[in-house]
């Protein structure tokens, strides 16, 4: 089964560059620990806000990859910058146009 987490979090003003960043440099063991994809965003209409969306071999290894060491450092870097607010939604992805490359969930029209 194929997870998927898509989530947002709000930076102090001024800050999301610099957590975009942090993001983006901790990434180098995520495809070892199960990562299909992992894409940083930031909204077009809140200078704010970014958007992060997530593809895992399971939620397991999602979980896990909370531990790594450099995925604990850019949450430790990043918290400061942050306000809180976070939202977040999981699933189960079934299909999809690109899923089927990245993952084993099969490609439906």
């Amino acid at each position: 089964m194929t997870y998927a987490y898509q989530g947002t979090m709000r930076t102090r003003s001024g800050r999301r560059d610099e957590v975009v960043a942090i993001l983006l440099g901790g990434t180098d063991g995520l495809r070892a620990a199960g990562c299909h994809l992992y894409a940083v965003g930031v909204s077009e209409t809140d200078p704010d806000l970014v958007v992060v969306s997530e593809l895992w071999a399971s939620k397991q290894h999602h979980d896990a990859s909370l531990q790594l060491p450099e995925t604990k450092a850019a949450i430790a870097a990043a918290m400061p910058m942050l306000t809180g607010e976070f939202t977040g939604a999981e699933a189960r992805v079934e299909g999809g146009l690109g899923v089927d490359v990245l993952t084993d969930a099969a490609a439906r029209p």
